[in-house]
Parts: structure tokens; C-alpha cells; sequence
């Protein structure tokens, strides 16, 4: 299980953000280590319907570490201690490193909390650029419509991003969503029928 823990932080330090069991070991296999509870597996759901488990690949997820602390320490804990220094450096943001990574974990713990399986959309597709594009996670909202009432959210740590995966994502499937948010560093706002929440606000979706 160690093996796992390891892999989480320089996995999610990466722009390809998906879990390969391999580079652990060739003969790894997900059941051996889902049950050790160190991490929260999010799941490549193929289309943003009603039935988001219906529509998974089981084989492509990515691995979220279940305490965000504890992946800020793990991280940044060459030599087995995590100084009071550097987390001073974090806390008043005077550290550069990929604080995408943190952020998405921190989005991650706090849905499983309010009771949401975690799932993500990707389409790697090479021959088609409009139809190339990863969002973060989707997850299904319980009020009862005549659309399937998917919303899909991406995370942006940065306060210049641009969102176009998630305008693509819009186009292609806008008669399946329901609210379509960015979690970002800034205020509440409402634009282009897209909510932006800040972080803080995640619990309540």
C-alpha cells in the first residue's frame, strides 16, 4: 500500500493526470489496492448521462489523496520532515510549485465528503480537435427533470485561465447538463450561464 501513497503526489504534479497502476508495477492490479482507503479514485465516465457509472471505463481513473494535508506533506517531505518553514512559504504563497494539484485534491476531498462517487470526462481524441478536451469532474445532480442534469466542473488554481475544455464540453452535450461550474480563487459570479464558485463554496454542490 505504501507503493500507492508514494505514486499519488508525482502522479498529480503531472498534466496527464491519470493513474497507471504500472508505474508501480506490471503486475499491480486496482483491486489490491482499493480497499487500503489512502485515496479517492475518480473514474473516466465516457458520456455525461443519467447513469454516469453506466457509461465508466473502470481502467482509466485518476487518484486523489483522501487528506489534502497529508498530500502537502507527503510532497514536500524529502527528508522525512516537513519544516514549519515551508509551510509558512505555502501558506503566504511564497513557494512555487503546481498549486493546480493541491487544489484539485482539496475540490476532490470536499464532493466525497457531501456524498458525491467522483467521476471525470476525458477525450483524447487525435484525429478530431473539437472533440479533445478533459474536465475534471462531472457529477449528477438529484433534481428530477427531462435532462440527465449532469454538472460539470472544472478547477482552475491560477486567476488568469481560460475554459476551453469546458466551452466544448457545453457545446457538444448542452442538452445534458444541468449548471456547468468553475471552482476558482475568486468571487461568486454567474457568466455565460456558467457559475464560478470560489473554493470554499464546493460543499454546497
Amino acid at each position: 500500500m505504501e507503493s500507492i501513497f508514494d505514486e499519488i503526489p508525482t502522479q498529480l504534479q503531472k498534466h496527464e493526470k491519470k493513474f497507471r497502476l504500472a508505474s508501480i508495477s506490471k503486475d499491480a492490479r486496482y483491486r489490491d489496492y482499493e480497499d487500503a482507503m489512502i485515496m479517492n479514485p475518480c473514474y473516466n465516465s465516457t458520456e455525461p448521462s443519467i447513469g454516469l457509472k453506466l457509461n465508466t471505463d473502470f481502467m482509466t481513473l485518476k487518484c486523489y489523496m483522501a487528506d489534502t494535508g497529508l498530500l502537502i506533506s507527503h510532497s514536500f517531505d524529502e527528508n522525512g520532515i516537513m519544516t514549519e518553514e515551508i509551510y509558512k512559504k505555502i501558506l503566504f504563497d511564497k513557494l512555487a510549485f503546481n498549486e493546480g494539484m493541491i487544489m484539485e485534491n482539496m475540490v476532490a476531498q470536499m464532493l466525497v465528503a457531501s456524498g458525491h462517487k467522483l467521476y471525470f470526462y476525458s477525450n483524447p481524441s487525435r484525429e478530431d480537435r473539437s472533440s479533445r478536451m478533459e474536465i475534471d469532474f462531472l457529477i449528477a445532480k438529484s433534481k428530477i427533470s427531462s435532462i440527465h442534469n449532469i454538472s460539470p466542473i472544472e478547477v482552475k488554481s491560477s486567476k488568469n485561465y481560460t475554459i476551453s475544455s469546458l466551452k466544448k464540453f457545453i457545446t457538444k452535450y448542452k442538452e445534458q447538463l444541468y449548471i456547468p461550474y468553475v471552482i476558482h480563487t475568486g468571487d461568486l459570479k454567474e457568466e455565460n450561464r456558467i457559475v464560478y464558485l470560489p473554493i470554499y463554496m464546493v460543499s454546497l454542490l
